[in-house]
């Protein structure tokens, strides 16, 4: 499917939460084929729960958006949360959580 040559059906069916009769996110994030495959595949919801998810990685990892491999780490990610293709996305190991302290604070 090419930029701007099909329209975004009004309902669809998501491939994450698998809803039926859902408003796509109707807009693509990226000027690519991937992101024309979001605007008319993925629900509103699931897009913003992708962006938070999104969020949690970039932070967990440390990740410089400016670095082709953070970028392609997250592409990969996004196509694993939202279409279940792909390796199984990155997982956020949570069980340090709140033991962590960095040096000067108190």
């Amino acid at each position: 499917m090419s930029e701007g040559s099909q329209d975004v059906p009004d309902r669809i069916r998501c491939p994450r939460c698998e809803r039926e009769d859902v408003a796509p996110v109707g807009f693509a994030p990226f000027p690519n084929e991937l992101g024309e495959r979001v605007k008319a595949e993925v629900c509103q919801d699931c897009w913003e729960e992708w962006k938070k998810h999104q969020m949690l990685l970039i932070n967990h990892y440390g990740l410089n958006l400016q670095d082709t491999n953070a970028r392609q780490f997250l592409i990969t990610n996004m196509t694993s949360f939202l279409f279940s293709e792909g390796p199984a996305g990155a997982s956020i190991d949570t069980s340090q959580e709140g033991s962590i302290s960095w040096e000067g604070s108190q």
